[in-house]
C-alpha cells in the first residue's frame, strides 16, 4: 500500500461518462510537476452523473492506482470535477455601503459584496458550488478587479453563481469516499477545462470552450477575465457512437472504432472513392461503406450539438463577447474536422486545445482527454475573497437561469 507522502502532492479525479482520468503532481511553489497519471473505462456513470456508486468507485480505485503507483506517492486528498445537466448557473449582483469615500474598501467589504450576491432562496435539494467574480463598481467606477484598498462609498460585486443538485454530489463525494480517497474540492467540470487550456489573451478578449466528453459536452464562456456564462449538456461522443452504431448496423464497439480512425465531422473533408471495412452484428460477415456515407451521419449529430450551444449563447447576447472564438477540448474533440464544423456553425475562429504549462510527465497529459484533470490540479480561481474555497459546499443560493437543454433525444 503506498503511503501518503510529506511532499506537497495535489491530485485530481476526471469522473467521466466514458473513461477516469486520475493525475497526482507536485506542487514545486512556482509550477505543478505531473507525476502520475492513471487512466481506466467509467462504469456506473451516464452523462456525467453517478448512477451506480459500486462499479464507479472501482473504476476510481483503479484509475487512482495506477497514478499513485507511478507516482510512488499519494496525495492527502483528491478534487473532483462535477458535471452533468444538473448543473445549474446564473449571473447576479451584489451592493454594499463602505461608509466613507474617505474610507479605503476593506476586504471585509469585498466579503459582504459577495454574500450580499448570494443571499437568494434556494430549493433543498440544491447547493452552490462556485461564488465566481466577474467585476466590480466602486461607486460609479465599472470594471474593477480588485477593489481592496481603493477609496468609495459604494461597492457592487457581480458574480457568476454556479449550483448543483445535492444529491448528485453527496453521490459524487460517496464514490471517491469507497474508492479510498478524500474528497478536496468539488470543481465545475467546464471552469476546470477552461483553467487548463485557455490563454490570457482568451481569457481577455472573450473565448468560449467547450469541453466534448463521452456523454456530456461541458460550455464555459469568459471575457475580460471572468467568467460570462457555464452549462453542461447532455450530447457527447457517446451519441456520436450510438447513430453509427445504428446507422450502419453494427456493434458500439465497431462503431467507436470506425468514429475514432475513420470519422470526420465535416463530409466534404472526406474522399468520396475511399472506404470502410464494417464487422456486422449476429455472425454477419463484413461489408465496405463509403467513408462518406460515416462521415454522414457523424456530421449531423456533431452539427445539432453545436447549433444547439450557438442559438443559446446567440440569444443570451454572448457572442459579441467571444473575440477570441471557440476552444475545443475534451477527448471528442480530436474527431477530424471538429475545428473545421466549428468554425462554420458559430463563424467564428476555432482551436483544439491540450492543456499546457506542466512540468514532469507534460507529455503524458498534454491531451485534450486530460484538460478537465489538469485543471482540477490547478484548482482554479484567484481567491478574491479572502479564506474563500473554490468549492463551498453547504452554501446556499437561488437556483440558475443559464442551462443549457438537450434538444433531440439520441439513438441509445
Amino acid at each position: 500500500m503506498i503511503m501518503k507522502s510529506a511532499r506537497r502532492l495535489c491530485g485530481a479525479v476526471d469522473l467521466g461518462t466514458t473513461k477516469v482520468a486520475a493525475l497526482v503532481a507536485e506542487d514545486t511553489g512556482s509550477t505543478l510537476r505531473v507525476v502520475g497519471a492513471g487512466l481506466a473505462p467509467s462504469e456506473g456513470m451516464r452523462q456525467g452523473v453517478v448512477v451506480d456508486i459500486e462499479r464507479a468507485s472501482v473504476c476510481v480505485a483503479k484509475a487512482v492506482a495506477e497514478a499513485e503507483k507511478m507516482a510512488g506517492a499519494a496525495p492527502r486528498t483528491y478534487n473532483v470535477g462535477a458535471a452533468g445537466e444538473h448543473v445549474r448557473s446564473m449571473n447576479s449582483r451584489g451592493v454594499v455601503a463602505v461608509g466613507s469615500i474617505e474610507k479605503e474598501i476593506a476586504p471585509d467589504d469585498v466579503a459582504r459584496a459577495f454574500e450580499a450576491a448570494r443571499k437568494f432562496s434556494l430549493p433543498q435539494d440544491r447547493e452552490i458550488i462556485h461564488t465566481l467574480p466577474q467585476e466590480f463598481i466602486v461607486d460609479s467606477q465599472r470594471g474593477v478587479r480588485q477593489p481592496a484598498g481603493m477609496f468609495g462609498a459604494r461597492l457592487e460585486a457581480r458574480v457568476h453563481v454556479v449550483t448543483a443538485s445535492r444529491p448528485a454530489l453527496d453521490n459524487l463525494a460517496k464514490t471517491l469516499q469507497l474508492a479510498g480517497l478524500e474528497l478536496g474540492d468539488i470543481v465545475l467540470e467546464p471552469l476546470a477545462s477552461a483553467t487548463a487550456v485557455l490563454s490570457a489573451d482568451e481569457r481577455e478578449h472573450g473565448a468560449i470552450v467547450l469541453d466534448v466528453g463521452g456523454g456530456t459536452t461541458d460550455v464555459l464562456v469568459v471575457c475580460d477575465g471572468g467568467v460570462l456564462a457555464s452549462g453542461v449538456i447532455g450530447l457527447g461522443g457517446h451519441n456520436v457512437t450510438s447513430d453509427v452504431a445504428y446507422g450502419l448496423r453494427t456493434s458500439p464497439r465497431e462503431a467507436e472504432r470506425l468514429k475514432v480512425e475513420h470519422g470526420c465531422a465535416v463530409s466534404t473533408l472526406v474522399a468520396c472513392d475511399e472506404a470502410v471495412v464494417v464487422s456486422m452484428v449476429a455472425g454477419r460477415g463484413p461489408r465496405r461503406v463509403a467513408k462518406t456515407v460515416l462521415s454522414g451521419i457523424i456530421e449531423p449529430r456533431v452539427t445539432e450539438l453545436f447549433g444547439l450551444i450557438e442559438q443559446q449563447v446567440a440569444s443570451s447576447g454572448l457572442k459579441r463577447s467571444l473575440r477570441a472564438g471557440v476552444v475545443l477540448t475534451g477527448g471528442s474533440s480530436m474527431l477530424a474536422g471538429m475545428r473545421e464544423l466549428a468554425e462554420q456553425v458559430f463563424d467564428l475562429p476555432a482551436r483544439v486545445a491540450s492543456p499546457a504549462g506542466l512540468e514532469g510527465l507534460s507529455e503524458v497529459v498534454a491531451h485534450p482527454r486530460f484538460s478537465t484533470a489538469v485543471g482540477l490540479l490547478r484548482a482554479l480561481t484567484p481567491a478574491v475573497v479572502p479564506g474563500e474555497r473554490v468549492s463551498e459546499r453547504g452554501g446556499r443560493l437561488a437556483s440558475g437561469l443559464f442551462t443549457f437543454k438537450r434538444a433531440i433525444a439520441s439513438f441509445i
